[in-house]
């Protein structure tokens, strides 16, 4: 039987007056992939800052039972949500090592977190190799395995990507999202997934949900999704 992680329920959020996301209700299974598809401007990102607490919002977020909203972000983190922005979010004139350490500021066990590093590294070989290099001096590709090794060193139970793929050439692509998705099956970390590569996205993910002007207005298995003429259509272009 499947457990959900994450429960969203008639969830409104806002940037000032300007409302973003109008009832918007959809979960995710724990140790699945799932993810949130739609154009820009649809509210996808909004939503995952909703989750992390960054948003003015109404409506409820379950971490595993537990309400997330009027929690802060550090507060969230804590209880096993991670998450890499759009933009990656590296600290450029750190070194790749510091960032990962950083990742870990939550933990006190340095052995664990050692030998976490070195975990990071099996995922990433090429970030062994830029360890001691500024964060701002690796392509754009190490600096978004860089964010997600370093949300991976909270061992997090839920991960929550926006855009991972953007800007990144295809042959890197495809290596990040071959990486992700053996930490999902070894690691049994769920991830929620916003992606403007709908045909990436449903190929990594288990579920789909799509998001139109704030609004959810069709959900299903990532398979079922693929086949839908709307879909295919307008995000999949064939």
């Amino acid at each position: 039987m499947t457990k959900t992680i994450l429960e969203i329920r008639n969830l409104h959020a806002a940037y000032g007056q300007t409302r973003v996301l109008h009832g918007v209700d959809f979960s995710v299974e724990e140790g699945g992939v799932t993810t949130l598809l739609g154009a820009n401007g649809a509210g996808k990102t909004t939503t995952l800052r909703a989750i992390c607490g960054m948003v003015s919002l109404q409506g409820a977020i379950l971490f595993d039972g537990v309400e997330l909203a009027g929690k802060s972000t550090e507060e969230i983190v804590r209880l096993g949500v991670a998450h890499v922005p759009d933009g990656r979010g590296t600290f450029t004139k750190m070194t790749a090592l510091e960032n990962l350490q950083l990742g870990a500021m939550t933990r006190k066990n340095t052995k664990e977190i050692a030998d976490d590093i070195e975990r990071i590294f099996a995922y990433f070989p090429i970030l062994k190799a830029r360890q001691h290099q500024q964060a701002g001096t690796l392509s754009g590709g190490e600096q978004q395995m860089l964010a997600v090794g370093r949300a991976l060193m909270l061992r997090p139970r839920l991960l929550l990507l926006d855009e991972p793929s953007f800007g990144l050439a295809p042959l890197v692509v495809r290596e990040l999202f071959g990486i992700l998705a053996t930490i999902n099956k070894q690691e049994r970390v769920s991830i929620l997934l916003v992606e403007q590569n709908a045909s990436l996205a449903l190929n990594l993910a288990d579920h789909a949900f799509l998001i139109e002007t704030g609004r959810i207005v069709m959900s299903g298995p990532s398979e079922e999704i693929k086949k839908d003429e709307s879909v295919r259509a307008a995000y999949l272009g064939y």
